[in-house]
């Protein structure tokens, strides 16, 4: 399975570049993204009751959590200053936070009833690392919906473990896991697989092509 040591790091900045960038504007380019077919949506309505506590992994402008019951303690962690600014006019009352998932959350943020980290894990060069963060920060019976660019024989451009492609004016690195490799990364991190569901996440705009995910619901054990 791909992913040792810190490789990710050296995309890390290029993507807080990126996503600073095109904040302003994110809302208006990529409007789909609000909704994701209402996957989101309805995993949170069906999840999170009132006085839970909501981890919005990279958050970006909280698209999914500025909405959610006044009483529900949100903390948005994002790579991108300026998308963290956006969430933080959008809903005052959470707290934001510049990280990157490929260190431990911050012990002081305390632990989760539920958590998202929707789209971001594009990036990932790391699962089992990062999904062990992120369940580490969920309570016992906490429940987290996370995607991932999914790597499939015969769908194209999902077939290889890596995609470079550029964003404005600068090269990311897209990685792509197999369904084998993501269940494989959820069981080391201590997490159990409730509902699998490949499905479309976003446009590739300059390739007029739709890259797809796999949508995982877990259970921290």
């Amino acid at each position: 399975m791909e992913g040792e040591g810190d490789g990710g790091r050296s995309d890390e900045a290029a993507v807080a570049k990126v996503y600073g960038e095109i904040a302003s504007a994110y809302e208006v380019l990529y409007p789909s993204l609000h909704r994701y077919g209402d996957r989101v949506e309805r995993f949170l309505a069906g999840v999170v009751k009132p006085d839970l506590r909501v981890l919005d992994v990279g958050c970006g402008p909280a698209l999914h959590t500025r909405g959610l019951d006044a009483s529900v303690d949100v903390v948005g962690l994002d790579v991108a200053p300026e998308m963290l600014e956006l969430a933080r006019r959008a809903r005052p009352s959470g707290t934001w936070r510049v990280h990157s998932y490929l260190d431990p959350v911050p012990a002081d943020l305390g632990l989760f009833d539920v958590a998202l980290a929707i789209g971001c894990l594009d990036f990932c060069d790391d699962l089992p690392r990062v999904l062990g963060h992120l369940g580490r920060a969920l309570k016992p019976g906490g429940r987290m919906l996370f995607t991932v660019l999914e790597r499939r024989q015969g769908l194209e451009a999902h077939e290889e473990a890596t995609r470079r492609v550029r964003t404005a004016d600068t090269d990311v690195t897209l990685h792509l896991w197999s369904a084998v490799e993501t269940a494989r990364a959820v069981d080391i991190a201590g997490l159990r697989t409730d509902f699998y569901l490949h499905a479309p996440g976003w446009e590739l705009l300059a390739e007029e092509r739709t890259m797809w995910f796999g949508w995982w619901y877990v259970t921290r054990g």
